[in-house]
């Protein structure tokens, strides 16, 4: 036998062999798509009567067999064009899309313990979680959507079935990591002295990258006034020349929460001297926003006055310590020991900056949790840097971006100082002043934005 008619007889061999294998195994594979109806390969699936219809036909596509000489060619191209055709009605991935931007809140029922949230959804699908007018949390998408179904009393089966289509995980996974979120939730729900601003251990929001459509903290200077005594020119009283009452106030507030602002601070001047203090914070609380008060703290060594601002709702404090006065370290003293989350603030002078380590453990050796520093002068930078690292040792959390109310230790003169302003101002917070203008932030008295009462809000934050 000649080699040429050796290889002729092979190749048929192949080819009468190969057939069976491929007749086989297309039916084999039609009988199975017959049977369980459904396929899934990565994200790609498809289920239903369709696929039926197309593992029956590759069945019937087997008779081909007993095509004579292209019955492997003709049962390879039905198979080929099968397949394409269930790509292509295949369900596949698709991008997901954020939930709408909108604001949703819930109000526990009468049979469990009192409390309340307001979710607001951003653009980008990450959302602001306010638990109890009292804590803001900052969520990743996958966290807001969490959120939105735990207030919408979505069963934990149903809300893993969508988050896991939405974003492509098992449903297992998904369920595990809805239930984590929402007992770390309520776990925060029924804890009390917590930092206004978290990130409860998902993945960083950034505010300031985020796309917002409104800032989320309002600073309000209620009043340039000082305490009696103090220098008048510590502050800005010449520039501003009226304070808003407090049914202006009242219309600030409610602007705000429907621009969908959930953070309030009021600040000055010296805020408590402002005999309507209290009922703002209670209109504040009425509303649902967190409510932060920044004060020299003197007038809370008054235990009925403190405990009279905790009772309308204030959420958060920062306290400007003056370390040379006992009385300062008396009234700090006494608002430790309430349930109130206290940020204190150090202005280092060169008067202070020796003693300023001293002052650090000091506060550490009361249990202060959370500490913002800031220098009078451009001099004291370096010591102002060795502070924030002596600050980090003894566990003290830095916060930097709250204002300093204007006071003897933080006089308007001192505006200036710093090299640049925070990378937040304008966007992610906005500064009220006592007459309704509206600035990035403290000390930006030439860019004014606009006046909250005056003028719309898509002026004053473009």
């Amino acid at each position: 036998m000649s080699n040429a008619s050796f290889l002729t007889q092979l190749l048929r061999q192949v080819a009468v062999y190969g057939l069976i294998i491929f007749s086989l195994l297309m039916i084999i594979s039609g009988l199975l798509g017959l049977y369980f109806g459904r396929l899934s390969i990565g994200h790609i699936k498809i289920k239903g009567l369709v696929f039926r219809i197309l593992s029956g036909l590759l069945v019937l596509g087997a008779a081909c067999y007993f095509i004579p000489k292209y019955g492997l060619l003709v049962e390879i191209a039905l198979a080929l064009v099968l397949v394409i055709i269930a790509f292509l009605i295949a369900e596949k991935p698709t991008s997901t899309q954020p939930l709408p931007m909108e604001t949703h809140t819930y109000q526990s029922g009468p049979d469990e313990p009192a409390y309340r949230l307001h979710l607001r959804l951003l653009k980008d699908g990450s959302g602001i979680l306010i638990v109890n007018a009292a804590t803001v949390l900052h969520l990743n998408p996958t966290a807001a959507e969490f959120a939105f179904h735990m207030m919408k009393g979505t069963p934990p089966e149903q809300t893993a079935k969508q988050i896991s289509s939405r974003y492509h995980i098992s449903s297992e996974e998904a369920q595990k990591d809805y239930l984590d979120f929402r007992d770390r939730v309520q776990t925060m729900i029924h804890t009390p002295d917590l930092d206004p601003t978290t990130y409860l251990d998902f993945e960083r929001v950034a505010p300031h990258s985020q796309d917002l459509t409104a800032p989320l903290r309002l600073d309000c200077a209620l009043t340039y006034r000082l305490p009696a005594g103090t220098q008048a020119e510590y502050a800005p009283t010449k520039r501003v020349d009226r304070e808003l009452s407090a049914e202006e106030w009242q219309i600030v507030m409610d602007k705000a929460w429907a621009a969908g602002i959930p953070h309030i601070t009021f600040t000055g001047g010296e805020p408590t001297l402002r005999d309507d203090l209290p009922a703002l914070i209670a209109y504040a609380e009425k509303v649902g926003q967190v409510t932060g008060l920044l004060t020299d703290g003197l007038k809370l060594a008054d235990k009925d006055y403190l405990n009279t601002l905790l009772q309308t709702g204030l959420d958060h404090l920062l306290f400007i310590l003056q370390p040379e006065n006992p009385a300062s370290w008396q009234a700090l003293e006494t608002i430790l020991a309430e349930d109130l989350y206290t940020t204190v603030h150090l202005t280092v002078t060169p008067g202070n900056v020796g003693q300023a380590g001293e002052t650090l453990e000091k506060l550490a050796g009361l249990h202060v949790k959370s500490l913002s520093l800031g220098a009078s002068e451009s001099s004291l930078h370096e010591a102002l840097h060795a502070l924030h690292n002596r600050a980090a040792t003894l566990g003290l959390t830095l916060r930097w971006d709250l204002p300093v109310p204007y006071s003897a230790e933080n006089p308007v003169s001192h505006e200036t100082i710093e090299d640049e302003v925070p990378s937040g101002a304008g966007k992610v917070w906005l500064y009220v002043e006592p007459d309704g203008d509206v600035l990035p932030t403290q000390g930006e008295a030439d860019h004014i934005l606009g006046n909250f009462l005056k003028d719309p809000w898509e002026k004053i934050y473009r």
